[in-house]
Parts: structure tokens; sequence; C-alpha cells
């Protein structure tokens, strides 16, 4: 997603009325959470503190991470868990995200938020989860995060899966020619 798309994917979500699909669209842009790993996240999984939170993650092969919570995802989650409080299911589910039937959201109901999101933020391209991690990725490693740090936070248990996030650009190349030297 690039510079301007994403403005508009953050503007959109921060106008969204629902404080579920907010917290839910925010997860893998400012987590780098992959859809599944979204729903599958219980209430017991955010630790929200005053400064500091962190996301317990069971991602896939069942990996535990530690994901720590960007202070832009900070209050839409809390929003969230408050708002959750008055749901149905609330008392007698554990799950995070819970659909209108109060049973836990599925990742096709999941899906279902981003699109709409998408769709009010006039974005052209499709909008997916993964477009979020995709950004979320590309970011950090841009960024000149260190390559194991973000695989861990991406829960990607080989360094060889970060290299789709790292393709070089044509400016990229272009940039790293400045290195060579020359005479006169």
């Amino acid at each position: 997603m690039n510079a301007p798309a994403q403005i508009r994917w953050l503007r959109a979500i921060e106008d969204w009325p629902h404080p579920r699909d907010r917290a839910l669209a925010l997860l893998p842009f400012y987590a780098g959470l992959r859809i599944g790993d979204a729903v599958a996240l219980d209430v017991p999984d955010v630790r929200i503190s005053a400064r500091k939170g962190v996301l317990i993650v069971y991602g896939k092969g069942g990996k535990v991470r530690e994901v720590p919570i960007h202070p832009q995802l900070r209050q839409p989650l809390t929003d969230w868990l408050d708002t959750r409080r008055s749901w149905p299911g609330a008392a007698t589910q554990r799950a995070l995200f819970l659909n209108r039937r109060g049973t836990r959201l599925s990742a096709r109901g999941a899906s279902t938020v981003f699109t709409a999101i998408a769709q009010a933020a006039g974005l052209e391209d499709p909008t997916t989860a993964h477009v979020g991690r995709h950004t979320f990725v590309t970011q950090l490693i841009r960024g000149g995060e260190d390559l194991v740090t973000v695989a861990e936070m991406a829960g990607h248990a080989r360094l060889d899966t970060l290299r789709v996030y790292s393709q070089p650009t044509e400016e990229d190349k272009q940039h790293a020619l400045r290195h060579l030297a020359v005479d006169r």
C-alpha cells in the first residue's frame, strides 16, 4: 500500500463508527497480524497497561509470539474492550472479536470488515488484512529494522520469507549506485 493509500486507509478507520472494526482493521497495519491471528485472539491475549502493551499471538504451527502494541493501536483496542462488555456473549466468550450473535468472529466476517472500510476509503486496489500485514513488514524493513526482529514480530520462522517484502525498487537500485567509486 503506497503512502497516500495508507493515509486514506487510516482516516477511513478513524471515521468508522464501530469500535470492533476499527481495532480489527488496525491489527495487520500496526501489529503485522494475519487475519487468522487476529480472529484467534482472546481477551486475555491483549495486555495493556498505562504506557505499554503486548499482544500474545498464537500463530501458524502453534508458535506463540509477543507483539508490542503500537501507540496508535492502544486506544482502539481499549475502546473495543470497553464496548465489548455490552455485546452478546461477552460474559461467556473468551474471543476478543465477537460477531453479532456473540460468538467468535470468523476470518470471512473479518474480511468483510476490511472490504467495507476499503470501500469507504475509496481505495482502488483490493485492501485485505494481508495488504496491511505486508505494509507493516515492508515499512519496518525499509525503515532499517533488524530482519530477525521483523521476522519474529511477523511470525515468520525463516528469514527467507521476508525476501518478498524487501524487493528493491528501481529507486533503491539507483540509490545503491552512489556507493561506487568514481574518478572525477
